[in-house]
């Protein structure tokens, strides 16, 4: 994550194929609403990529502002089966090294969960 101020971090947005792009204007706009005092950077990633002719997925102004800002809410990306594109998810993975994707959650006091703790 990259600040522009000491209190203003940019944040990549790949809003994704499918219902991502209605999930992640949703999350945008929970944290806007929260108070987070966040510059979004949107990035294209996935489908639409694909059918410009670009095998990865990816295109260099996405990874360009992912190494910038070092932070990326990403929306669900469409892998097209068939026509030997790679993954925009793996290519992701492979090109930043991650390899955790961590859900934190909590249990809300009176909804029944399926496991304890």
């Amino acid at each position: 994550m990259t600040t522009d101020t000491p209190t203003r971090p940019t944040v990549t947005v790949i809003p994704g194929d499918g219902i991502g792009p209605e999930v992640t204007q949703a999350a945008v706009r929970l944290v806007d609403a929260a108070g987070g005092q966040i510059d979004w950077e949107y990035a294209d990633a996935g489908a639409e990529v694909f059918r410009r002719g670009i095998a990865s997925g990816v295109p260099e102004e996405t990874i360009a502002s992912i190494t910038r800002t070092r932070t990326v809410l990403k929306g669900p990306l469409e892998t097209p089966v068939g026509f030997g594109e790679k993954s925009a998810n793996v290519t992701l993975r492979k090109l930043f090294e991650t390899f955790a994707n961590i859900r934190p959650v909590r249990e809300l006091p009176g909804v029944p969960t399926p496991y304890a703790g």
